[in-house]
């Protein structure tokens, strides 16, 4: 997909990995770009500065997203590209609250349903269109420290898989985005494995243009860390070896889980 004369819409787009999308989004000449977060007052202000539309939106709650596309598709007509990009991550493992994980999973996958079956029926309609899931590295291999940060981008990559499958051959054009750690606010902690994803952290820039390239490319698969293709044949290959070097690593970096869980 060509970015110029577009109609885009970039869910979590106030920082991060979204503000870096819609900045890059803003070079190719789109015809809107509509910034949508969680918060007006996060929101406003870097949608100003790209002569962007500023729409205040919660991801989880399905009516606000319904909103979100419909007022888009009111006022321009069609949306050409949506970015699912909003996500949280929260540590823990089998214990941490049902809450908590009912938290992650609407933010990190059920808010793609929403917004698929939010915009979808008017790119079927029309016969065009893309949808941008930003899901991680974790989706496609796993996540130290945080149980429902790996299941719910594991569920991101195959709902993004099945919506390819099911509509790429009615002119949908589907894209999932899987970085290792990214110069954001997620890996900022202090523990060893924010350390870990920091050093081999990559900028929101390098990400965006990798992401505009696989939009022009039609790729489905965007790897802003290459390695992280090795990994996933490594894992493929000798699934048992791979799992004993990633408890060595959960070692390593997490020490005894039963002293935690």
């Amino acid at each position: 997909m060509e970015l110029k004369d577009k109609i885009i819409i970039v869910t979590g787009a106030a920082r991060g990995i979204g503000l870096g999308l819609c900045k890059r989004f803003a070079k190719e000449q789109p015809r809107a770009i509509v910034m949508s977060d969680l918060a007006e007052s996060d929101i406003v202000a870097s949608a100003e500065a790209l002569e962007a539309q500023a729409v205040t939106c919660d991801v989880a709650v399905e009516e606000d997203v319904q909103r979100l596309v419909n007022q888009t598709l009111d006022q321009h007509g069609r949306v050409d590209l949506f970015c699912a990009n909003a996500g949280i991550v929260a540590p823990g493992g089998i214990h941490s609250s049902y809450e908590q994980w009912q938290r992650v999973m609407d933010v990190n996958f059920t808010s793609h349903l929403y917004s698929t079956r939010a915009v979808l029926p008017s790119m079927l309609k029309r016969g065009e269109g893309c949808l941008m899931h930003t899901a991680s590295a974790a989706g496609l291999l796993t996540s130290i420290g945080s149980a429902s940060y790996a299941v719910s981008k594991h569920a991101a990559v195959a709902f993004a898989e099945w919506v390819s499958i099911t509509y790429g051959d009615r002119g949908i054009q589907v894209a999932c985005l899987c970085p290792q750690g990214v110069d954001t606010d997620m890996i900022k902690g202090d523990d060893p494995l924010s350390d870990l994803l920091r050093e081999q952290a990559v900028s929101t820039e390098k990400v965006a243009e990798d992401v505009v390239a696989a939009l022009r490319e039609k790729r489905f698969l965007i790897l802003p860390h290459p390695e992280v293709g090795r990994y996933i044949q490594n894992r493929a290959s000798d699934h048992e070896r791979w799992l004993k070097g990633m408890r060595k690593i959960n070692h390593e970096l997490m020490g005894d889980v039963e002293s935690r869980d």
